[in-house]
C-alpha cells in the first residue's frame, strides 16, 4: 500500500471514529432522545466505529485502533452487548501492547477491567487494573486524572471482594489524585466511601 492510501485510510478512520463518537456523546446527552431513536442512533456509531476500526487496521495505525476499539466497546456496552464489548476492549489491549507506549496500554486496559467488572467477571477485572496500576506506577509522571480514573474501580472491586483495608488505602490515593486535578465529583465520590468503610 502506498503511504498515500495508507494516509487516506487512516484520516477517514479517525474521522469516523470522531464522528460517531460526537454522534454517541449527542445522543447519551440528549433527555428528550425518543428510545427507537436512540437504539437506531447506537446501530449507526457501531457501523461507524467497525468500520473506523477496519480502515485504522488496513492502515497500520495501532494508536488510532486503540481509540477506535475502545469507542467501539463503550458502544457495545451501550447496547448491552457486554461479550462483544469485551472483545472489543481486548482487541484494543492487543493493539496498545503494540504500541510500546505504557500508557496508551494503561488505559485500554482498565477500560478491559471496567467491561469485566460490569459483566461481574471480578477476578478478571481485579487483574487488569493491577496491570493498569502497575504501568501508571512505574510512569515517571502518569496523568492524575486517568490514574485516579483506574484507582477508582479498583478500589470497587477490592471491597466487592471483601478486600475492605485494600479499598480504603485506594480510596484515598485516588481522592488525592482526583483533588489535584481538580475534579470535586471524584473527591466527593472518595468521601463518601471512605467515610462509608469507616
Amino acid at each position: 500500500m502506498s503511504d498515500s492510501a495508507r494516509r487516506s485510510r487512516l484520516n477517514r478512520g479517525r474521522d469516523l471514529s470522531n464522528r460517531a463518537w460526537k454522534l454517541r456523546s449527542t445522543t447519551i446527552s440528549s433527555s428528550t432522545a425518543d428510545p427507537a431513536e436512540s437504539d437506531e442512533t447506537g446501530r449507526l456509531v457501531r457501523k461507524q466505529l467497525n468500520e473506523a476500526v477496519m480502515l485504522c487496521r488496513k492502515a497500520g495505525a495501532d494508536r488510532e485502533l486503540v481509540t477506535a476499539l475502545r469507542r467501539l466497546g463503550h458502544a457495545e456496552q451501550d447496547a448491552d452487548r457486554n461479550d462483544i464489548a469485551v472483545a472489543r476492549y481486548e482487541e484494543a489491549v492487543v493493539a496498545a501492547r503494540r504500541t510500546g507506549d505504557p500508557l496508551l496500554l494503561a488505559h485500554a486496559i482498565r477500560h478491559l477491567g471496567d467491561a469485566h467488572r460490569s459483566t461481574g467477571r471480578l477476578a478478571g477485572a481485579e487483574a487488569c487494573y493491577d496491570e493498569a496500576l502497575g504501568l501508571y506506577a512505574e510512569h515517571s509522571d502518569p496523568p492524575a486524572l486517568d490514574y485516579a480514573n483506574a484507582l477508582r474501580p479498583t478500589a470497587i472491586v477490592r471491597e466487592e471482594l471483601g478486600k475492605t483495608d485494600d479499598a480504603r488505602h485506594l480510596w484515598q490515593r485516588a481522592k488525592a489524585l482526583y483533588a489535584a486535578v481538580p475534579i470535586a465529583a471524584g473527591v466527593a465520590e472518595c468521601d463518601e466511601n471512605l467515610a462509608r468503610l469507616g
